[in-house]
């Protein structure tokens, strides 16, 4: 591993508390010091950054990344890739894939095709029950050895109520966190957008928010008993929002994120039947998105995603009801995270934090943090660079998004992933 300097860049690291101007010096794989150098230290390589942020690398807890199992899509090695390109360090896969994340062998495969990237890390999370099908527990002990950081029910929630206990039980006896998706199939089926004017205006199938409000309730009431740290992937609704507060002030272990596409866009956005705002959960109304901004501004939610989704173009170019639902979201998240800032949602540090710290501490990973001893994963970001989204500037094979023609601000310049250099513009 080279030692790098990466000189007189703004330094933004909410964990540690720290926003200044400094250098980051990096060496042996980590963060050796910010400021002056350590003594002997010698740099073999230097990143000018003057004018620009140095933050954390960005920690992604929703990133489907289409391998094993769907490498028309996408692919570990692209998005991975991608990632790294938009600032994200650490990308979270749900198991879901195909082959299920269920087996060691599952997971072997997917960090050897990561270590072949040269981009973001890859974590992949256990299946919570074989082959996410409900019924049975997975070998959670065998998962978190192979290297799974936390169990998880990759969007099929398990609908028996004593084998979600179980789960959450036996997840507790080996301290790992359970990612759970709040919503109800039954209320669910056939339902693509939400229960709103715009589905009657178009005469589509629709999800009510109680979708979601049902499902959360019941895992609220198992968590509560089982004592396990749950985390809630992908709220979308209002009153879920004001569900997971509560939660928080009675002190139950619950984290919660959101997917930074239900922080711009509305049910409106479906208008004309666009298949690019078919998602899951779809996207809600106006009063939704509003209550859902006013929760990652007070940290109710304390992370936000891209619940990436990379599709080929045949998944979206068909009628909205027999479209597949999900957006492309590595390329964008760090750029539409700092829009956040530009519309006084949220200041510098703690839009961040959104991204980096609070997903790391939400599932308990080693990341997220610039503090000296710490893994350098580093993105080095000019906030004033603006580039335009077309599929030429998105290194993601999905090009499935409502951003095309976009212009953003906040371009990555450089990114950092283990003390080696993965990206630079």
């Amino acid at each position: 591993m080279s030692r790098l300097t990466i000189h007189g860049g703004r330094v933004v690291d909410p964990e540690s508390g720290r926003d200044e101007v400094a250098d980051l010096h990096i060496g042996d794989g980590r963060v050796l010091a910010i400021g002056p150098a350590p003594d002997g230290f010698a740099a073999e390589a230097r990143l000018d950054a003057a004018g620009q942020l140095v933050i954390p690398g960005l920690v992604d807890l929703a990133a489907r990344l289409r391998e094993p199992g769907a490498t028309r899509k996408g692919g570990i090695i692209p998005e991975a890739r991608a990632a790294a390109g938009g600032g994200v360090t650490t990308l979270l896969q749900p198991p879901d894939t195909s082959p299920v994340t269920d087996t060691p062998s599952v997971v072997e495969l997917i960090h050897s095709r990561a270590q072949s990237a040269d981009g973001a890390r890859v974590r992949p999370l256990g299946a919570l029950t074989q082959g996410l099908a409900g019924e049975r527990l997975a070998e959670m002990a065998a998962l978190r050895d192979a290297g799974c950081p936390a169990m998880a029910d990759g969007g099929r929630p398990v609908t028996n109520g004593l084998v979600l206990r179980r789960a959450l039980e036996y997840a507790a006896t080996f301290s790992l966190p359970v990612v759970l998706t709040p919503e109800d199939p039954d209320l669910a089926a056939g339902g693509h957008v939400h229960d709103g004017e715009t589905a009657t205006r178009l005469g589509l199938p629709s999800q009510p928010a109680a979708t979601e409000t049902a499902a959360l309730a019941r895992i609220l009431a198992i968590a509560e008993e089982s004592g396990t740290p749950v985390h809630l992937g992908r709220l979308s609704t209002a009153r879920g929002v004001e569900m997971v507060a509560a939660a928080q002030q009675a002190r139950l272990p619950v984290t919660a994120d959101v997917a930074i596409h239900q922080l711009l866009f509305t049910e409106h956005d479906c208008a004309g039947y666009d298949t690019r705002a078919h998602v899951r959960p779809p996207l809600r109304s106006s009063a939704d998105r509003d209550r859902l901004r006013r929760g990652v501004a007070d940290g109710t939610l304390q992370a936000v995603c891209s619940d990436h989704q990379p599709h080929d173009p045949d998944a979206k170019d068909c009628p909205f009801a027999d479209s597949e639902p999900g957006i492309s979201g590595v390329d964008t998240l760090l750029a539409l995270t700092l829009r956040l800032v530009d519309e006084g949602l949220l200041s510098v540090p703690e839009a961040i934090r959104r991204v980096t710290a609070g997903p790391a501490r939400a599932l308990g990973l080693e990341a997220g943090t610039l503090a000296p001893g710490a893994a350098a994963d580093v993105a080095v970001v000019d906030p004033r660079a603006r580039w335009r989204v077309t599929p030429e500037s998105l290194r993601s094979r999905g090009h499935n998004t409502l951003l095309t023609g976009w212009d953003l601000a906040g371009t990555v310049t450089a990114t950092v992933v283990g003390g080696r250099t993965v990206h630079v513009r």
